[in-house]
């Protein structure tokens, strides 16, 4: 019999049990280690110390406190990664207030609501055109006092902000670990975004866990930061965590530039999602493949020897040899350093993870959610990596699976996180706070809303989502995101989306890469403009379409049942992008807003 429940739970905040006890120890510890990298105009990094970030927090401490800050207040913030934005929480935390981050690339609209249900105070925003956007905010919110701009000149900028807490300073309050520290607003993909009220006890405790499991981050460690801060993974993962251990972060410039930051940031670490890992491994196999000859016999003797080495544990002189002259040409695109990734928000595919690990750079999947800060369960080095999985729970949490739903015969069922992270509640939404807080046996625990179920080592499996599950015409229940994450393995799928709600068969939408398939088609003397490639009234372009369908299904067939395999696509030449709205800031699907611009196609294909 399976075990369903996993872990051993705490309530117990341990000091440093808040935010500002951990930056302040960190720079007193670590004084003239480097902690912030950013770009400057050449493209270089210049980079900060733990004093130099220290002492700004002090004089923005004090520039709020004149503004009128106080305990119990919320600061907002419009901003991407920079220093400007830690600067802004720790001297927020400090006064015993809230910070409200929210993201650059956003709709007014959900700016608009996020600083009127916070009830933003003060609020810090990144230039002069993101000012133009919302200079009617105070008059229209009633909390809201005074904006200040992070590059702006005169009396509302931030470094007029800092210059009159310079001259006048406040020594810094020490939250408890029951107070707020972040609200952190979800995406809003099903439905009103929600405030997720985090206290400086859940953020302490889950960035201590998740060190504990990694100790080889330490004072000499370097993250590229990656993933927004505006986000718990980003804020936790990232930023917390290397500021606790005295290590730096460069913030890359953007996912474009990606390529060229990091040899000049050079990563012992990556906090990620499998989406990056996947274009790397796509395009190296895509390179390989069109040089083909003797750098592909290499490429695969390398990858060969290095399974082998995984395997059976022992190192062999042609590995030695095939590691130096290929993989290593692999690890210099990571900059070379790159010890360990820690990927969430999806699975990484099996195989993918273990050509990274055959590489030498070793994946850890993780899970979590917001209402979790976010870290439930980490794979990692000292506590085992197993595939598939997202690991074990971490110190002080518990995984109990609820199988009410699913039934008591069933090896899987409703997440359920035990622990200190677990939030405070959602801002001003009683009833929602219901509906998934847990309390049993005087533990406190959030329902995830995920399906999953927990080996006999603890190690747990994501399952589907009880959110996006769908039932079939036939009884039969799908879980999209398992299929679209599968066909997302083929290099030339950009992206996907399964559908089959009450229908009889799945179907789904397709994001081809053009640049894969330019060869494909001309091999097949085939138009590679894909606009009439993919034009419904050639029939040329649907005999190729027909052909990478099949591809598709006989890829599928592999790993999933007959019956969740779409029987067809509709392709469509947009990929889901953030600027477009189709993807969360952590590159998830959303769902809802996707299926309201192609519910059309895809209700299309069923009538054909």
């Amino acid at each position: 019999m399976a075990i369903f429940e996993y872990g051993e739970y705490s309530n117990v905040y341990e000091p440093p049990d808040n935010l500002v006890d951990f930056f302040e120890q960190s720079a007193a510890r670590f004084a003239s280690n480097p902690f912030i990298g950013e770009k400057d105009a050449a493209g270089d990094y210049q980079w900060v110390t733990y004093s130099q970030i220290a002492e700004r927090i002090n004089n923005l401490r004090g520039g709020l406190h004149a503004a009128g800050v106080r305990a119990g207040d919320t600061v907002g913030i419009i901003a991407n990664n920079r220093k400007e934005w830690f600067i802004g929480e720790i001297a927020t935390q400090g006064l015993g207030a809230a910070y409200v981050p929210m993201y650059e690339k956003e709709l007014v609209s959900m700016w608009k609501y996020i600083i009127r249900d916070a009830e933003v105070k003060v609020l810090l925003v990144a230039r002069n055109d993101i000012l133009e956007k919302i200079k009617d905010f105070p008059t229209e919110i009633p909390t809201l006092e005074k904006i200040f701009v992070i590059e702006g000149t005169g009396e509302n900028s931030m470094a007029a902000l800092e210059a009159a807490g310079a001259k006048k300073p406040v020594a810094s309050i020490k939250p408890k670990h029951s107070d707020v520290a972040v609200l952190i607003y979800t995406s809003g993909t099903t439905g009103e975004p929600k405030g997720v009220l985090l206290s400086h006890g859940n953020l302490a405790e889950n960035v201590k866990a998740g060190l504990a499991w990694f100790p080889n981050l330490t004072e000499h460690s370097r993250c590229i930061s990656m993933l927004p801060w505006a986000h718990s993974f980003g804020i936790t993962a990232d930023l917390h965590a290397f500021m606790m251990r005295g290590a730096s972060i460069g913030i890359m410039g953007s996912v474009e530039t990606l390529i060229d930051d990091l040899p000049k940031v050079q990563p012992t670490f990556m906090i990620t999602v499998p989406r990056i890992f996947n274009r790397v491994y796509n395009g190296v196999w895509a390179k390989m493949r069109e040089e083909g000859g003797l750098k592909l016999k290499l490429f695969e003797a390398a990858l060969a020897a290095a399974k082998a080495k995984r395997e059976t544990g022992k190192t062999s002189l042609k590995y030695k040899i095939l590691d130096k002259i290929v993989l290593a040409k692999i690890r210099a695109r990571f900059g070379g350093r790159l010890d360990n990734a820690v990927t969430g928000s999806a699975p990484m595919n099996v195989e993918i993870a273990k050509f990274f690990i055959d590489v030498g750079i070793p994946t850890y999947d993780a899970y979590g959610l917001s209402e979790t800060s976010p870290a439930i369960t980490i794979n990692s080095p000292l506590m085992g990596n197993r595939l598939g999985s997202v690991g074990k729970p971490i110190n002080k949490t518990k995984v109990v699976i609820d199988r009410s739903r699913t039934g008591e015969d069933s090896d899987d069922g409703e997440i359920i996180c035990f622990g200190p992270q677990c939030m405070i509640g959602y801002h001003k939404k009683p009833e929602q706070t219901k509906e998934v807080i847990v309390e049993q046996n005087g533990m406190r625990g959030v329902r995830t809303g995920d399906r999953g179920r927990l080996d006999n080592d603890g190690f747990l499996y994501i399952t589907g989502r009880f959110k996006e599950e769908y039932k079939l015409a036939n009884g039969k229940y799908v879980h999209p995101e398992t299929v679209e994450l599968e066909m997302k393995v083929l290099p030339w799928i950009l992206n996907a989306v399964v559908a089959g709600s009450g229908h009889e068969y799945n179907v789904g939408l397709i994001v081809p890469d053009m640049k894969l398939l330019e060869h494909l088609a001309a091999e097949l003397k085939l138009s590679v403009d894909p606009k009439d490639l993919f034009d419904p009234a050639n029939p040329a372009g649907q005999k190729f379409k027909d052909l990478l369908t099949a591809e598709v299904q006989n890829h599928l067939r592999k790993s999933i049942g007959s019956y969740e395999i779409p029987r067809k696509f509709a392709f469509i030449l947009e990929d889901f992008t953030l600027d477009n709205g189709m993807l969360t800031q952590t590159m998830k699907l959303k769902r809802r807003v996707v299926m309201e611009k192609y519910g059309d196609e895809i209700e299309a294909l069923y009538s054909e």
